[in-house]
């Protein structure tokens, strides 16, 4: 039992003292410091254009220039070569392919084998069977998202950070989604970091939701979420996670 507390523990992101300008007069993040654990849904929320995605672009190694440390399972950031999934907002699905050749691009670019068995098994948790051969413009937005999903999955390792993958989306394809994402990240075992506006979805499916400043971005404030998934309507509009919500919205306008 021990043990397995310290694996859940164990620290897979370390990012200490992380400063980004884009030039000298903008900075854009400022002396964040931040710890992952293996296994932790952490939810970055702050206002529009603070940062977020920056944040997301050191971490992928799509922005080099910044200050401070940064490591991904004990290795400088600069020195990993663990893959990272990464999904921004839009789906980004090729038109001219099916799912399942869209799904399979990050292997086919990394010359992979692909088990058929495995795969298949896959798309099935993604609730995607029966489609494999349909194009983007086939699938309903909540396919093409868990497709994107899907390809995300298969692109990294254990770490998968997703950029408001939801946003475009109604509210009852969202709500069926983030009950969706929580269920399937679980099985998998995967730790996630998540961008979203929507205060309500960070409280769904975080154990940790972290505040940022505006511009430039700094963390002002980390709330652990300790309530048990799936979380209903009733656990979301408790006294307790109505006044979650207040201070985060209090922080952030």
């Amino acid at each position: 039992m021990h043990t397995l507390i310290v694996m859940l523990k164990m620290q897979v992101i370390r990012i200490k003292n992380l400063t980004q300008h884009f030039d000298e007069k903008l900075k854009v993040l400022d002396n964040i410091s931040l710890e992952v654990n293996k296994n932790d849904f952490i939810t970055l929320v702050g206002p529009s254009g603070c940062g977020k995605s920056t944040l997301f672009k050191v971490i992928t190694k799509l922005i080099t220039n910044y200050e401070g440390e940064i490591s991904i399972n004990d290795t400088p950031l600069n020195d990993s070569t663990d893959n990272l999934g990464y999904m921004p907002q839009k789906d980004l699905l090729l038109p001219w392919r099916t799912l399942y050749k869209n799904v399979t691009l990050p292997l086919e670019l990394a010359h992979k084998n692909i088990d058929s068995s495995d795969l298949e098994q896959l798309i099935s948790i993604f609730g995607l069977s029966g489609f494999e051969k349909s194009y983007p413009h086939q699938l309903s937005g909540g396919m093409k998202q868990r497709a994107a999903l899907l390809r995300t999955f298969l692109m990294g390792n254990e770490i998968i950070l997703l950029d408001e993958p939801f946003a475009a989306l109604d509210s009852l394809t969202k709500k069926k989604l983030q009950l969706w994402l929580v269920d399937v990240f679980k099985k998998m075992n995967k730790t996630v970091i998540f961008i979203t506006h929507d205060i309500e979805e960070a409280l769904t499916l975080s154990n940790r939701v972290i505040v940022l400043s505006k511009l430039p971005a700094r963390i002002i404030e980390e709330f652990k979420i300790d309530e048990e998934y799936p979380r209903t309507y009733d656990v979301l509009s408790s006294n307790k996670f109505l006044n979650i919500k207040k201070k985060i919205i209090d922080l952030i306008e």
